[in-house]
């Protein structure tokens, strides 16, 4: 029987909530809360998001499996449902205004998401793995150099969904920069730059931010064995 807790992410003082109208939602709304005496405080506005064009599905995080809705797989066009860490920061630019490890990307940058690959969700560079390792992926990260000026990978950070590379469970789910507030995503949240560039600057590592995205009805059902922040439907 799959425990119902926080056990997991208890140490966490920093959360950036994300909660969809259901399953098949491409949008949602991202709220940020800071734990104070054991309480979770709301910091700043709550900020329109855009998640996976198909919606989202159960992923491989923190939290207990879950059997009771959509599972995430590979090119499902879903957003990683549940609790997940927080990884590092990257964008084109040499460097952002994070306290976040940060990556500058390369044009030799790519996440792999081709199953059976050794570098199964993970962003390696050509250069040190070599050109065939990269070999049919699809997700360049410098996609302003290799996809004529595309802007979405400008900043962003890695939501650690499935850091075990499970073959087919899903790779390369970040947040970022959106196209507009009406495109959903291939499985990633994301958001205006200005926003992308806030969220960054508060987050701290020594915090041990996590990352949070349900439907509402998982979130009314998981809130209080998951010690999650109280928000308004």
């Amino acid at each position: 029987m799959a425990t119902e807790d926080d056990s997991a992410w208890r140490a966490s003082r920093q959360i950036v909530l994300v909660v969809t109208p259901d399953w098949n939602a491409d949008h949602g709304v991202l709220r940020r809360f800071e734990r104070t005496h054991g309480q979770w405080q709301p910091v700043g506005e709550a900020q329109a998001v855009v998640v996976g064009e198909s919606g989202s599905a159960w992923g491989l995080g923190l939290n207990a499996a879950q059997t009771d809705g959509p599972q995430k797989k590979e090119g499902d066009g879903r957003s990683a449902a549940g609790v997940y860490r927080i990884g590092e920061a990257f964008g084109y630019a040499a460097s952002a205004d994070t306290h976040m490890p940060y990556r500058a990307l390369q044009a030799s940058d790519y996440c792999i998401d081709v199953n059976g690959s050794p570098y199964y969700n993970r962003i390696v560079d050509a250069r040190e793995v070599g050109e065939q390792a990269v070999a049919g992926s699809s997700e360049p990260m410098r996609r302003d150099i290799h996809l004529n000026g595309d802007a979405l990978y400008t900043v962003g950070f890695v939501i650690e969904h499935n850091a075990q590379g499970k073959a087919g469970g899903g790779s390369c789910i970040f947040a970022h920069v959106w196209r507009s507030s009406n495109e959903g995503t291939a499985g990633c949240t994301a958001m205006p730059e200005t926003a992308m560039r806030q969220l960054l600057a508060w987050l701290k590592p020594e915090e041990h931010p996590v990352f949070v995205l349900l439907p509402q009805n998982e979130y009314a059902r998981l809130r209080a064995s998951w010690h999650l922040p109280h928000v308004e439907p």
